[in-house]
């Protein structure tokens, strides 16, 4: 039995996960629970045993020294509570931490167990993946689940994926077998800039996240942090002839997917987002995932943050991408 001593009980919780490592390309999907956590200033109130779950020369621990005595940070997977008030006030549980080792039902099981005790509604995991998409284009988000029931209710698409498979499948697996309702977010990452951070991706996550559970999230510095990630990108990519070339053919073979559907749920899910933002107050408005402001979003002006990697070189077209949507 897990004994949860100082946690206070929750208002219609929901547990929000992301694990660094396989499923969290530009570390997008764990810099957005971080995110959460900062912003709405995340107690921890548990952590899983390392030995239990990782192996330390895969994942090492690290030494740091602190008022002048060295000590020791173990890899490991951290719970935190945020508090979140307003008219509909919600809670959140914030698991972050890294992708185990081993034991993987283990592993699921205590974190469901820390769902039930605290009265977990519903289980929402990050992920990010890399993909052919432009950086230039709105960050595609999909949401999946196994509940063809919560599918319908929550404009989501049922899972039909087949394939290797992350924590994060695992986990949303282990919450259908547990009767907990589970729902995968899943951001597309240029695979040509895929070295971290991607704040536009993590923006977009947390854009769909707002909409999914009906919670008002403070974006802080973020919309201007993916504004001079594009940036960036744009300056570097232009440097290149040949990446120049590729991000054109993606754009316009992005451009030419989505015609049909440039007057669908999506237009009108982002200008609900902005109105109850407008309303809502607050300084910044809303930056939509394309990293403007407002619905329509506009140019990008800051310019280029020193320290930029180049992005690398379009692969030859060899077959498999390196990472693929699940779960």
């Amino acid at each position: 039995m897990i004994e949860l001593e100082g946690v206070p009980e929750l208002v219609d919780p929901v547990m929000v996960a992301a694990f660094e490592g396989w499923n969290d390309a530009g570390d997008a999907a764990s810099t957005a629970v971080a995110h959460l956590d900062r912003e709405w200033k995340g107690e921890v109130f548990a952590a899983l045993d390392a030995e239990d779950y990782y192996d330390f020369q895969v994942n090492r621990p690290t030494v740091f020294i602190e008022d002048g005595v060295r000590k020791v940070t173990w890899p490991t997977t951290r719970l935190s509570v945020v508090r979140v008030g307003g008219e509909k006030p919600r809670d959140l549980v914030l698991v972050r931490g890294i992708e185990p080792s081993m034991r993987w039902r283990s592993f699921c099981n205590e974190l469901l167990g820390f769902a039930h005790e605290l009265g977990v509604e519903m289980v929402v995991v990050l992920g990010a993946l890399l993909g052919d998409t432009p950086h230039t284009r709105p960050v595609p988000i999909s949401g999946t689940t196994s509940d063809a029931d919560l599918a319908r209710r929550m404009d989501l698409e049922e899972t039909k994926y087949e394939g290797p498979t992350g924590i994060v499948g695992i986990l949303q697996e282990a919450c259908t077998h547990a009767g907990v309702p589970a729902v995968s977010l899943w951001a597309a990452v240029p695979h040509y800039v895929s070295q971290p951070p991607n704040p536009k991706a993590t923006l977009a996550l947390l854009n769909r996240l707002e909409d999914l559970i009906g919670v008002r999230v403070p974006l802080g510095e973020l919309p201007e942090d993916a504004r001079a990630w594009q940036v960036g990108v744009d300056q570097l990519a232009a440097e290149d002839t040949e990446v120049a070339e590729y991000v054109q053919s993606l754009e316009e073979a992005r451009d030419t997917a989505e015609l049909p559907e440039a007057s669908g749920e999506a237009i009108a899910r982002e200008f609900e987002r902005y109105l109850r933002r407008r309303d809502g107050g607050g300084p910044g408005g809303h930056a939509t995932a394309d990293g403007g402001e407002g619905p329509a979003g506009t140019p990008f002006l800051r310019d280029n943050p020193s320290g930029r990697s180049r992005p690398s070189r379009p692969p030859k077209p060899s077959g498999d991408d390196e990472e693929s949507s699940e779960d």
